[in-house]
């Protein structure tokens, strides 16, 4: 059956079908099966990446060239990072104990980040995007991305700061990869829940250790802190560019609001368009709204999914989302800039201010929920 043919299926009448049909056609086309040679090409190639970056490490020595590999460290971990990522949403694999520990290796033990604390964050995310008091990823410790949040009565710096946070976005994104690894190991320390803590444990203590050890043999203090400031920052450059614009400046959606999981992922995602080489600088997250939509829909499958969740939205009057990288970037510094500067509601989500929300659970195969 071809993408035509599949986007141009008979409307659905109740909401909740239209992603059971989105789903059926997803999964006849083959978009849900396993891609095996892709990514054990990933998952041998970026480890042995980035085993000849180390060897390169210690064979240079200390000198000062070494900050240009810092930046190829930087590169490399976020592409791990996005492969842990693809693992922790199934998928690589069938099997969710392989999943999990391919998760733990390249999370914990290689990028120094806590698999537990991503997916307890991200899991929230993913239910309820841009739901203001739900999505964790709208709540900052710095930048206001909702009216609220900027409202609130803060130390005099941070309110300038808030502002600002327009001009102040990407400089701050060089703390993010600091931002990352500090909260992976309190979510590890602290008394909440976390599957496989020792385990965990063990894993960032010897990523960090190891690492740090690493760096202090072969440079000289000064060099190795230049050296890890790079790597750090230019991670958490890379890291929250490729996740940026991927819900920010999209429609807000009231607390409490609840909506059909199709419109619910689609109308707060934006796509970014390009060719197959920004597919791998962004590890895939430039097809947010069908990652969203197929979470374990493997990577390679996203770009052709992605035609035909576009025709089948336009054939339902649900907005799709889809820019370039530089207007996402725009769109996002824009928004942040009218929320911190104490413009209320810059974005409301559209159904709302049309009164038609639709009141549904997430749907199940062949579920049915009555239009409010």
């Amino acid at each position: 059956m071809t993408d035509r043919a599949l986007a141009t299926r008979p409307r659905s009448a109740a909401p909740n079908s239209d992603f059971t049909d989105l789903a059926r056609m997803v999964k006849a086309a083959g978009l849900m099966r396993r891609r095996y040679g892709y990514y054990w090409t990933k998952l041998v190639a970026l480890p042995m990446l980035l085993a000849g970056a180390i060897a390169l490490f210690v064979w240079i020595g200390d000198t000062w060239w070494q900050m240009f590999t810092a930046v190829a460290f930087a590169v490399i971990f976020t592409q791990i990072a996005f492969l842990g990522h693809d693992a922790a949403h199934r998928q690589i694999f069938r099997s969710g104990r392989w999943n999990d520990w391919i998760s733990l290796v390249l999370g914990d033990l290689i990028i120094g980040m806590s698999y537990g604390w991503w997916q307890h964050k991200h899991t929230r995310h993913h239910a309820n995007p841009n739901q203001i008091g739900t999505d964790p990823d709208i709540d900052l410790p710095v930048i206001a991305v909702t009216p609220a949040r900027a409202q609130r009565p803060r130390a005099a710096v941070v309110r300038w700061t808030m502002a600002h946070q327009g001009a102040f976005f990407f400089p701050i994104l060089l703390l993010e990869g600091l931002s990352l690894h500090a909260s992976s190991v309190r979510r590890v320390l602290v008394r909440e829940h976390v599957a496989r803590r020792p385990i965990e444990i063990a894993f960032l203590t010897i990523r960090f250790l190891g690492y740090l050890a690493l760096v202090f043999l072969v440079l000289s203090p000064d060099k190795a802190a230049v050296f890890l400031a790079i790597q750090l920052g230019l991670f958490g450059f890379y890291m929250g560019a490729s996740f940026a614009p991927n819900h920010k400046g999209m429609p807000l959606v009231p607390k409490g609001a609840r909506l059909d999981f199709l419109r619910r992922q689609v109308l707060m995602s934006r796509n970014i368009r390009g060719n197959r080489l920004l597919d791998t600088i962004m590890g895939g997250l430039n097809y947010q709204i069908e990652h969203h939509l197929f979470p374990s829909m493997p990577r390679p499958h996203l770009r052709r999914a992605a035609r035909i969740i576009a025709a089948y939205c336009a054939d339902r009057g649900v907005p799709y989302t889809q820019t370039g990288l530089w207007e996402s970037y725009a769109i996002v510094v824009r928004h942040i800039n009218r929320v911190g500067l104490g413009e209320r509601d810059p974005f409301d989500c559209p159904l709302v201010q049309q009164r038609a929300c639709i009141t549904a659970e997430p749907p199940a195969l062949g579920s049915r929920t009555p239009v409010t």
